[in-house]
């Protein structure tokens, strides 16, 4: 509702619009300072109820966005709550952000929580094809499956990655084209790597490793697109899926923290490879 009415402000009356509406992008005004300065000075101040054209009344409070606001500092987000708890009366707040975790409680529970999900194969389709047409762009239906499945329902990656390719190859793209701006690894290659853990041996599951890091493919890209395959593989049970994505999952925990990728990587093998094959996950030695 609130959104409409920002709309419809703009519509009807786009000289209120800069008296009414402000927005940050959190990520680079995020300081306590801006929120001490620039929000408090702008919610402080009171509107009236002016009539917009045909009549429309403007609605007695002005609008405050934030975008990526879960990169605002915690002292900061502590001080917007006092602004916002002094000026409700006046000033309504929007915060988008990726990650609702990084907001402090005080904020999040003041507010109304909205989340969107991936959109749907179907809409990024067709929207990818107005542009492509828009841009003189040419696409089969095997590219743009895989654009889709590549951008996961983010709208906004897919057309970065379509826009690289564009400027990279001309305006015909293939699938193989899009893979390679995109930094994703080969279906190939990941069935490869899968095919080594189901065959038990060690060696051959190293080679693929080897090859794999010699292509300079990142390994956290890998240990992504093997959970997906994980996750879809109907040979194994719960217990095993789960032991591997543990196992995945700390693997990648310590490449964020700075280890060695074909260290971690081949951890993650060894140990797929003893769930594929339900062996301990240590072994036991006598002294």
């Amino acid at each position: 509702m609130l959104l409409l009415i920002i709309c419809i402000t703009i519509y009807y009356s786009p000289e209120l619009y800069k008296s009414r509406v402000l927005e940050l992008n959190a990520s680079d005004d995020r300081g306590i300072n801006v929120v001490r300065t620039k929000i408090k000075d702008f919610a402080a101040v009171a509107v009236g109820t002016n009539q917009c054209k045909n009549g429309y009344p403007c609605p007695p409070f002005k609008i405050i966005v934030l975008d990526e606001a879960d990169s605002m500092t915690e002292d900061a987000q502590n001080a917007l709550r006092r602004t916002m708890e002094t000026y409700s009366k006046v000033t309504r707040f929007f915060f988008i952000c990726n990650y609702v975790s990084r907001i402090i409680e005080p904020l999040a529970s003041r507010c109304a929580k909205f989340r969107f999900k991936p959109l749907s194969e179907e809409i990024m389709s067709s929207r990818i094809l107005y542009i492509s047409q828009e841009e003189g762009l040419c696409l089969d239906a095997e590219a743009l499956s895989t654009l889709s499945f590549i951008s996961h329902g983010d709208l906004r990656r897919a057309i970065t990655y379509l826009q690289s390719a564009a400027r990279l190859f001309g305006s015909s793209i293939s699938s193989e084209n899009l893979i390679s701006v995109s930094g994703v690894v080969p279906a190939k290659v990941v069935e490869a790597l899968l095919k080594a853990c189901k065959s038990g041996n060690f060696d051959l599951a190293n080679k693929e490793v080897n090859n794999f890091i010699a292509e300079g493919y990142p390994a956290s890209q890998m240990l992504t697109q093997l959970f997906e395959a994980i996750v879809e593989e109907n040979d194994l049970s719960d217990e095993q899926k789960a032991r591997i994505s543990k196992k995945l999952g700390e693997a990648d925990k310590c490449l964020v923290d700075g280890a060695d990728e074909y260290l971690q990587l081949l951890d993650a093998v060894s140990n797929t490879i003893k769930a594929f094959h339900s062996l301990p996950e240590a072994f036991a030695y006598e002294c």
